[in-house]
C-alpha cells in the first residue's frame, strides 16, 4: 500500500469577512477533561469553510464558553476573547487512502485497542472508554491484523443525527480525530494532543449505519507525528478522510 502526501493548497473563499458567528463547545465534546477534542472542535469551525479544509489549533479549546468566529479574506478564527484558539483555511486534501476493512475485521481490531490498557484521557467524547453508548463515539481503534492500519467499528447513535438522520459534519471530523494518535506509540509519561487535521468528506452516513473507521501513521518528526484516517460507509465506499499532525506532550 503506498501513501501518498497530503497537498494543502491555499482555495478563495467567498466568505463575507465582516460578519461574527457565536460558538460554544459542550462539555460533553471535552477530550481532555477540561477542553474540547480536537477533531470536533476542527469539525465546527470547518463548517465555516467551503469543501475540504484544513484546521489548526492553537490553543486548547475552553469548554462551555462562547466564543465567536471571525471570517477575514482567507481564513476564519475562533476566538476566546483576544486569543485565538482555531484558525480554519480551505484547502486541496490528497491522500491515498486504503480499502476498507470489513466489518467483522474492525470489531476483532477494537479488541487489542491500547486505551483498554492504558488511556491519558478517558473520558474523552470520540475515544474515551469511560464513555457509554449514546455519549461518546466509542471509536476504539486497534491494529488489523496483518497491516500497518489500526480500525474500529462505529456506530453513530441517533443524538449525531440532523432532522434527517444523516450524521452531523462535526462528528465525521471527530472520528476522524482520535484513532491516528493510535497508530504508533507513546512514551511512558507523555500524552498525543491534535496540532493540526485537514479533512475532505464526501456523502452522507446515516445514524446507526455499521461504519468503520481506520488509521495509518504517515511519518514522524521527533515528537510530531503525522497520521491518515478514513471513515467508511457499511457499504464500504470512503466518505471521509484526513491527514493530523500530532505533539507529543508531557502529561500534567
Amino acid at each position: 500500500m503506498t501513501l501518498a502526501a497530503l497537498s494543502l493548497s491555499p482555495l478563495p473563499t467567498s466568505r463575507p469577512h465582516d460578519m461574527t458567528s457565536l460558538v460554544t463547545i459542550p462539555r460533553r465534546f471535552c477530550g481532555p477533561p477540561d477542553s474540547g477534542n480536537g477533531g470536533y472542535v476542527c469539525g465546527r469551525l470547518a463548517q465555516f469553510v467551503d469543501g475540504p479544509a484544513v484546521v489548526r489549533l492553537h490553543v486548547p479549546p475552553p469548554l462551555d464558553v462562547q466564543m465567536s468566529v471571525r471570517r477575514s479574506e482567507d481564513a476564519v478564527e475562533m476566538m476566546d476573547g483576544a486569543t485565538v484558539v482555531a484558525t480554519a483555511r480551505p484547502a486541496e486534501v490528497i491522500l491515498d487512502v486504503p480499502a476498507a476493512p470489513g466489518y467483522a475485521e474492525a470489531e476483532a481490531a477494537a479488541g487489542s485497542y491500547r486505551g483498554f490498557r492504558i488511556h491519558p484521557f478517558p473520558g474523552c467524547f470520540v475515544c474515551g472508554p469511560w464513555r457509554k453508548e449514546g455519549d461518546g463515539l466509542r471509536i476504539f481503534a486497534g491494529r488489523l491484523a496483518g497491516t500497518n492500519l489500526v480500525a474500529s467499528p462505529w456506530n453513530p447513535d441517533a443524538t449525531l443525527g440532523d432532522d434527517n438522520g444523516r450524521v452531523r459534519r462535526e462528528f465525521i471530523w471527530a472520528a476522524l480525530d482520535c484513532p491516528g494518535a493510535f497508530t504508533f506509540g507513546v512514551p511512558d509519561g507523555m500524552a498525543m494532543m491534535l496540532g493540526e487535521l485537514a479533512a475532505s468528506l464526501s456523502g452522507n452516513i446515516r445514524a446507526g449505519e455499521r461504519c468503520v473507521v481506520t488509521g495509518w501513521e504517515l511519518a514522524r518528526e521527533g515528537r510530531r507525528h503525522y497520521t491518515g484516517t478514513a471513515v467508511y460507509s457499511e457499504s464500504g465506499a470512503c466518505r471521509a478522510y484526513a491527514r493530523a499532525t500530532w505533539f507529543e506532550v508531557a502529561k500534567s
